[in-house]
């Protein structure tokens, strides 16, 4: 099984996990066109997804989702709340799949579990992915960690996990105050402390790969991501991975 980003940030956000025959999508923040050419370049075409899965009706993250499976004829796969909440663009839907959001589903060869987690959405989830000998963990959109997701990420071989500020940069940014206090609220988004928290609590010594996600361009830096990650990792920092906006990040493979 390998994984890899199509684009993470807050201009839209794409995932891709391959298990050989089943391939599948989490989110599709981009239009059409953008998600034909960045899944071009990991030499996959839109007709080998098998299911596309949503993980809440923020814009950047389904901006794109009904126009595309509606084009390549891909179920969608989303929670209820996200359905009731989310933009026109359902009714078109070749095939729309509820999803319980402390269930598990087998798509093909992958088994996917949704999770709730505290975002500021109707029924927002995140998922893990296994194909039955690894295992991967994504957690973004978040504004914090509860147990359950400590526990639901605690056997991850690789994790792909939200690192969406910097504290003191979010503070002394020209954000209004409102806005501020949203990003860095319980229901908000993961700052880096947060995200290296969560690996303080769960057994790490299977981690094959740990890679930073949705950071902010304005309120976050790569290296602080990465410095917060490894830090708690007690890991060299280049071991760590960084999903970025525009190129997202190239196939991690598990063995």
């Amino acid at each position: 099984m390998r994984f890899a980003s199509l684009g993470s940030g807050s201009q839209g956000n794409s995932l891709v996990v391959d298990a050989g025959d089943t391939k599948l999508l989490l989110d599709c923040g981009f239009s059409v066109r953008a998600m034909v050419e960045k899944l071009g370049r990991l030499a996959i075409s839109p007709e080998e997804i098998t299911g596309l899965l949503v993980t809440h009706e923020h814009s950047d993250h389904i901006a794109g989702v009904f126009k595309f499976a509606s084009r390549f004829g891909i179920p969608v796969y989303l929670t209820h709340g996200t359905y009731i909440a989310a933009p026109r663009g359902k009714s078109a839907l070749p095939e729309c799949r509820l999803v319980d959001s402390h269930g598990s589903l087998a798509i093909g060869g992958i088994e996917v579990c949704p999770f709730p987690v505290p975002h500021d959405a109707r029924e927002p989830v995140q998922y893990t992915f296994s194909n039955g000998v690894h295992r991967l963990g994504v957690l973004t959109d978040s504004g914090s960690i509860t147990p359950h997701i400590a526990d639901v990420l605690r056997a991850c071989d690789a994790l792909v996990l939200e690192c969406n500020h910097d504290a003191r940069l979010l503070a002394a940014s020209d954000y209004p105050n409102a806005l501020k206090r949203r990003i860095a609220g319980n229901f908000g988004h993961l700052e880096n402390d947060q995200a290296a928290s969560l690996l303080k609590q769960i057994e790490t010594k299977q981690l094959q790969h740990i890679v930073a996600a949705h950071l902010s361009e304005q309120n976050n830096r790569p290296d602080l991501a990465v410095n917060a990650l490894a830090t708690a990792l007690d890991c060299a920092h280049d071991w760590i991975g960084v999903a970025c906006q525009e190129d997202g990040l190239a196939w991690r493979q598990l063995f």
